[in-house]
């Protein structure tokens, strides 16, 4: 089992850059693929991006495809969301997640979740 605690969303201005970090608080993120999503007021949480546990490759949702890069440090245990070039739309609750399958986009295919962060880009 594995505890996923994401870093404290903050406020931040349109063409900001900001990056958003994941931890293992218990267990280890080394045997997992992991991915962020994120979730606005009144709609589905929707993929944003993963990263293979061996090799790093990583896939992105075409909405932050060359602005977001994820990355990983299985040494620490932590998953990383550079974002840039934020845009006011950016703006959501963003959460990272575990799974043991590869190339998944669906949020019920990722067995452990952080509790979400809110990031807020100022217009």
């Amino acid at each position: 089992q594995v505890q996923l605690v994401e870093s404290v969303g903050v406020l931040v201005q349109s063409g900001d850059s900001l990056r958003l970090s994941c931890a293992a608080s218990k267990g280890t993120i080394s045997n997992y693929i992991m991915a962020w999503f994120r979730l606005a007021p009144g709609k589905e949480r929707v993929f944003v991006g993963t990263i293979t546990a061996i090799g790093g490759r990583t896939i992105y949702a075409d909405s932050v495809k060359g602005r977001f890069t994820i990355s990983r440090d299985n040494a620490k245990n932590t998953v990383y969301l550079q974002m840039n070039s934020l845009k006011h739309e950016d703006t959501e609750v963003y959460s990272c997640a575990a799974s043991r399958l590869l190339f998944v986009y669906r949020e019920s295919g990722y067995d452990f979740w952080g509790q979400g962060t809110q990031v807020t880009v100022s217009s």
